[in-house]
């Protein structure tokens, strides 16, 4: 049986077009998550959402509790996991207002919480996990995100690398050209560690990404959160119209979770 989560991030702090069953406090063995966890209506369906950055938006990317907030899904018997991140575009692959389903990325952050594969007090870790994590977004999760937004006849790209960096600063123009040298056509701040956690709890993960922005180096032109804003306006309306039509085709149509 399939349980959905959705993460959202900047531009998503809370669901449109959907009824709150309850407001779920977690807690767990890694702290708060970064806020009370709503379980809601959709599509007909129950579904989880979780604000990455809280409610309001207020936790930087290098202070989120990534650990409590994808074993607190877990606690609450999450399969799937959709993560929503506003990104950069570092290619042609990825020009502002696109929406980006990503199959690599490619980890910058340092300092973070990355894995529950640790030794801390009181925490009964026996043995150390190392996951296989050459394909980090759950390709059945992707497959679901690309035909559907073919469906809704939205602009897309299939695959692309995401580059996780530690922010809250933008990057650098030659931060960014080193980016593109690795192979990377997006660049963001939230990936890491949430998809390696998600895959240590063995749950399906997959990112719907929404450029926001060309990345330093790629404009002559300032990027500015004015601009910034006004492209999340209208593209995470695309971005809950994909949740919408994923969230329904995967609880009533799909195989089961982990298939």
């Amino acid at each position: 049986m399939r349980t959905i989560a959705i993460i959202g991030g900047t531009g998503l702090n809370q669901f449109p077009n959907a009824v709150s069953q309850e407001t779920i406090q977690v807690t767990t063995p890694y702290g708060a998550p970064s806020g009370k966890i709503q379980k809601l209506t959709l599509q007909g369906q129950s579904v989880y959402f979780l604000a990455r950055h809280g409610q309001p938006h207020c936790l930087p990317p290098h202070q989120i509790n990534y650990r409590a907030n994808i074993h607190a899904l877990h606690q609450l018997g999450v399969t799937d996991v959709f993560a929503v991140n506003a990104v950069g575009g570092i290619t042609e692959n990825a020009p502002t207002g696109q929406l980006c389903i990503p199959d690599q990325l490619i980890d910058y952050t340092w300092g973070r919480e990355h894995t529950f594969s640790q030794q801390e007090e009181g925490n009964g870790l026996l043995s150390v996990q190392h996951i296989d994590f050459s394909y980090p977004f759950t390709e059945s999760l992707r497959a679901v995100l690309i035909e559907q937004g073919h469906h809704l006849d939205l602009p897309m790209t299939d695959g692309g690398t995401y580059a996780a960096t530690q922010g809250p600063r933008l990057e650098t123009a030659a931060e960014i050209a080193k980016y593109e040298r690795d192979g990377c056509d997006l660049v963001g701040m939230t990936a890491m560690p949430e998809a390696a956690l998600a895959r240590e709890l063995n749950l399906n993960y997959a990112s719907i990404c929404l450029s926001v922005n060309p990345a330093a180096g790629k404009t002559t032109e300032e990027i500015t959160m004015d601009d910034i804003r006004a492209v999340i306006d209208t593209g995470m309306h695309q971005v809950t119209q994909l949740l919408e039509a994923s969230v329904h085709h995967l609880l009533t149509e799909a195989s089961p979770a982990n298939a």
